[in-house]
């Protein structure tokens, strides 16, 4: 296991990293040009060694609730790898989902829009809001029920 000051060492080999110290002689280093609220990259450094690294939506690593995982055992590569993948998570824009709008057509000829607007699944008839929905599935399985299905281009 590395020492705090190995950790230490390692971790402020990243210039873009800003130390703060926190309670019981533990210390937060931040990555201030984040895109997220969040800001914090490795989280209570401690002198026994103990430390954690935010890693969520991170491949690769298994992170708590909080979107953390622990590096106490970490090997001083593994620690630069995770800091480096971290830091380059919070500097990236999540890639926009595209939303869904999908025509379905009844048998009979009459067609609706779904649209994913702001979260919900809105069926419309013509620009007329019909039914809202709080997931994809429920308004699928809405419009299959009327005998609606989705018409393919």
């Amino acid at each position: 296991m590395l020492t705090f000051e190995e950790k230490q060492l390692i971790i402020e080999e990243f210039p873009e990293l800003v130390k703060k110290e926190v309670s019981m002689k533990r210390l937060n280093y931040h990555y201030e040009e984040s895109l997220f609220d969040k800001t914090v990259v490795v989280q209570h450094l401690h002198p026994n060694g103990n430390a954690f690294v935010y890693v969520a939506g991170i491949e690769g690593y298994e992170p708590d609730d909080r979107g953390l995982v622990n590096v106490r055992d970490f090997t001083a590569d593994e620690l630069r790898s995770v800091i480096r993948a971290a830091v380059e998570g919070l500097a990236t824009e999540a890639p926009e989902k595209e939303e869904i709008s999908e025509t379905w057509q009844h048998p009979e000829g009459s067609m609706v829009t779904l649209l994913e607007e702001d979260g919900f699944f809105n069926v419309y008839h013509g620009s007329n809001l019909e039914e809202g929905f709080g997931d994809y599935a429920e308004a699928a399985s809405y419009l299959k029920e009327e005998g609606f299905s989705v018409k393919t281009k």
